[in-house]
């Protein structure tokens, strides 16, 4: 069920209904069952696959808790075993029986599996990562096993972070699956807000940089300069909103409930370097890698190479999380060096007076972002290499084109022109929100300004996108 749908449209407002109506010792069965319905209208027989991890994890946490020594950390793998194997099974067998075929033509290795054809089930990358914070934590010893099958459930299941995250941690959602929420209208309207919010950056901003983006990815070599560029850099903002967009929707329709979702993004854009730019961009998501893989390999307290190494491996992971292609994986490497160079020369970019930060700073990073993103987008690595070789390509004749009327990319002038002022209108308007949620600072402005406002993000909502037929989300793919 995607949140830009009329499906959920209704859904949303039904089941939220019926959970302030409900009394609160069945709300968990009622959020328990809209879960599983919320992810049944994707593809239902999907739901054993949750199923059997949930229960596999739910006896772990009981077994590791419950054991000492060896066995305890036996428990623990068995469970990471199990996660990691529905993820190969699922996410990466294809991958696997490619490369096992390349090694066989290449060297006449015999190492083939069988054929197998299989559709990835939508958000097993999350809530798979999601059920493995919760054993590791409980084998940490930081959060206490769940011994209510149904609020456990619930904590991996919970629809409106089920299928793209926030990744959630144990200590931090399951608490709050415990607690009696009551009708407050301040935070009803502010979580109906963020949504709203959420729906116009998928839709009025991602959606619409998807056209530019997925008719030049189509096939990079037919263009030149300007559309090569324009794809490159439409793609890093129609990632970041697609997700965000996903991300607000999440946090809003949970904070219409009573729950508090973990805040995904701060402004990344405006990030002046690398390393706090990856503090900043899909927060969930690196922050797991750095706390169950990065740490635990020994972090940067430690030589510089074995530091160098444990930053690759982290990146090099994460990339390979995203999806089962040497591509991501290269993705993945190169924003794991591009941090590192960054880390290695900022005390001689500072002698030398080139780190001085500002919106120069902050260019730069999107910059180097952007052109990760080339490799993460095109459709092979030898697209990749002539996007990013191509950018300088018949500049002259492609700006000549736009100012005599024509069209590249499938933008004319007029629409260059008004897409890049949504875009750095939302920008602002997320740099502001990183200091001071955007809502509350929209107060203090006079009622008509105010309703001006939300009468633009709804209208323009319903006017870019059709909920009949709905973009699913970037992330749904990982």
């Amino acid at each position: 069920m995607l949140f830009n749908s009329l499906t959920f449209a209704l859904f949303f407002p039904i089941v939220t209904t019926l959970y302030f109506l409900t009394p609160h010792r069945w709300r968990w069965l009622l959020l328990l069952v809209a879960s599983s319905i919320f992810y049944m209208a994707f593809v239902p027989v999907y739901i054993l696959i949750l199923v059997f991890t949930i229960l596999v994890d739910y006896a772990a946490g009981l077994l590791i808790e419950s054991s000492h020594g060896r066995r305890r950390r036996g428990w623990l793998l068995a469970s990471l075993a199990a996660n990691i194997g529905v993820l190969a099974i699922f996410k990466y067998y294809g991958f696997i029986a490619d490369n096992l075929l390349w090694l066989k033509s290449s060297f006449n290795v015999d190492l083939t599996l069988p054929p197998w054809n299989i559709v990835l089930p939508l958000g097993l990358s999350f809530h798979t990562f999601q059920a493995m914070a919760y054993t590791i934590e409980v084998y940490r010893g930081r959060v206490p096993a769940e011994r209510h099958l149904g609020y456990y459930a619930l904590y991996v299941m919970f629809y409106p972070q089920l299928v793209a995250g926030p990744i959630e941690r144990p200590d931090h959602l399951l608490p709050q699956l415990r607690i009696e929420q009551r009708f407050e209208y301040g935070r009803v309207v502010a979580g109906l807000k963020r949504m709203a919010l959420g729906l116009f950056k998928k839709v009025v901003i991602a959606d619409q940089l998807a056209r530019t983006v997925d008719l030049v990815y189509a096939d990079p070599t037919q263009w030149t300069g300007l559309a090569l560029m324009l794809a490159a850099v439409f793609f890093a903002w129609q990632l970041y909103y697609d997700f965000s967009g996903y991300s607000d929707v999440a946090i809003g329709s949970a904070q219409v409930m009573g729950f508090e979702l973990t805040r995904n993004f701060r402004s990344p854009f405006t990030s002046q370097t690398l390393s706090d730019f990856w503090r900043r961009m899909h927060i969930s998501l690196m922050s797991w890698f750095r706390d169950y893989v990065y740490i635990p390999l020994g972090g940067s307290r430690t030589t510089t190479p074995r530091w160098c190494f444990n930053l690759l491996v982290a990146f090099t992971i994460s990339g390979l999380w995203h999806g089962a292609q040497w591509t991501f994986v290269l993705y993945g490497t190169l924003s794991g060096v591009m941090v590192l160079v960054g880390e290695i020369t900022r005390p001689w970019r500072k002698r030398m007076g080139f780190a001085r930060g500002g919106w120069p700073a902050a260019a730069i990073t999107f910059g180097l972002f952007a052109a990760s993103l080339v490799v993460f987008r095109a459709p092979s690595l030898a697209d990749a290499v002539h996007t990013l070789t191509h950018l300088h390509t018949g500049l002259l004749d492609d700006f000549a084109t736009i100012a005599g009327g024509g069209v590249i990319a499938g933008l004319s002038g007029l629409g260059l022109v008004a897409i890049l002022s949504v875009v750095g209108l939302q920008l602002w308007v997320d740099a502001l929100d990183n200091t001071k949620d955007a809502f509350v600072r929209l107060a203090a402005w006079p009622a008509t300004a105010r309703f001006a406002v939300y009468f633009v993000l709804v209208y323009s909502c319903l006017a870019a996108g059709s909920m009949r037929s709905p973009q699913q989300f970037i992330y749904f793919q990982f």
